[in-house]
């Protein structure tokens, strides 16, 4: 059965200078999870841009340490999150992936789906999670 972990998180995206073209970017991802999730992630975001106003794609891969509050007591250990998000004309669908079998430590086997929430600036995670016994 999934449990629900939910919280803020903090987000600091830094481009990189090595464009091949001017509609494709790279960017480094640090970021501080709070609430369900006490941890911290590290990736690599790539972006395409097109020439119509609101849309474009990006893919990314974070590393994320720490801690995940779960009902049956705190699980500390790693798992890498898989990024595939687009938009189309303004209307945006993204969807944040549990690489399988990326899980660590307490983390071990973890499995699950993360939505991201922006309300007025702000960052927020809902998680879905299943962890072994």
């Amino acid at each position: 059965m999934p449990v629900h972990a939910v919280g803020p998180f903090d987000v600091k995206l830094t481009p990189q200078e090595d464009k091949l073209d001017p509609t494709l970017g790279r960017m480094t991802i640090d970021k501080q999870f709070h609430g369900d999730l006490d941890a911290t992630s590290k990736g690599q975001m790539l972006t395409a841009m097109s020439d119509v106003k609101g849309s474009a794609g990006y893919v990314a891969v974070e590393r994320v340490t720490g801690i995940l509050h779960t009902p049956k007591g705190n699980r500390d250990g790693s798992f890498a999150l898989l990024h595939r998000g687009i938009m189309t004309r303004g209307a945006p669908e993204l969807s944040v992936t549990v690489v399988p079998d990326s899980g660590t430590g307490q983390l071990t086997g973890l499995t699950g789906n993360m939505k991201i929430n922006i309300v007025d600036g702000k960052h927020s995670y809902d998680f879905d999670y299943t962890l072994p016994e």
